[in-house]
């Protein structure tokens, strides 16, 4: 890979990856090691890239990965067993956000956020890919691996879901 090619990359993406994982993980230390990764794993593997897809959604598809094995992970090491991580049951939750941090969002974010955290993994990608990160519903599908529909119904489900939450939360708080 030539390093022109990589420096163009991560002028123009790094901040939007970052984002996405930061919206994944809810912690800002672990986003940047998670980061570093991503781009490894683009040097070892962009002389493989065939351009069938945007780079944009390449990297995106990198990330998500990246994702996927930190949460994969991370879930062997608290139950230290190897229980297969069910995306579709299990929620990408992460309470490391600091003090500091919960304190500068906004209290509608907050609630969002909070109510984000109980999607499933693919709904929480969908809707962070889609609405955090300005995705179309092509992209999003080319970077996560799936049909247009698959993505239309996760994202569905995921604002239903959300909505349910919200509500409840709006609920919780008039009273």
């Amino acid at each position: 890979m030539d390093d022109s090619v990589f420096h163009r990359l991560y002028d123009q993406y790094h901040q939007d990856v970052f984002n996405f994982l930061i919206y994944l993980t809810g912690d800002r230390s672990q986003s940047e090691d998670l980061m570093h990764e991503v781009y490894i794993r683009v040097l070892k593997a962009y002389a493989g890239f065939e351009g069938k897809s945007s780079e944009k959604t390449w990297l995106f598809s990198i990330a998500k990965n990246v994702a996927i094995d930190h949460f994969r992970k991370k879930t062997v090491r608290q139950k230290h067993v190897f229980d297969t991580f069910d995306w579709e049951k299990s929620e990408l939750m992460s309470s490391d956000r600091s003090p500091v941090e919960i304190a500068e969002l906004n209290e509608e974010m907050k609630q969002m956020l909070k109510a984000l955290d109980t999607c499933t993994g693919d709904q929480k990608m969908v809707i962070v890919m889609r609405y955090f990160q300005d995705f179309s519903i092509a992209e999003t599908a080319e970077a996560l691996g799936w049909t247009e529909g698959k993505v239309k119904t996760t994202q569905h489900r995921a604002i239903k879901t959300l909505q349910k939450k919200l509500q409840a939360l709006s609920a919780e708080g008039g009273r």
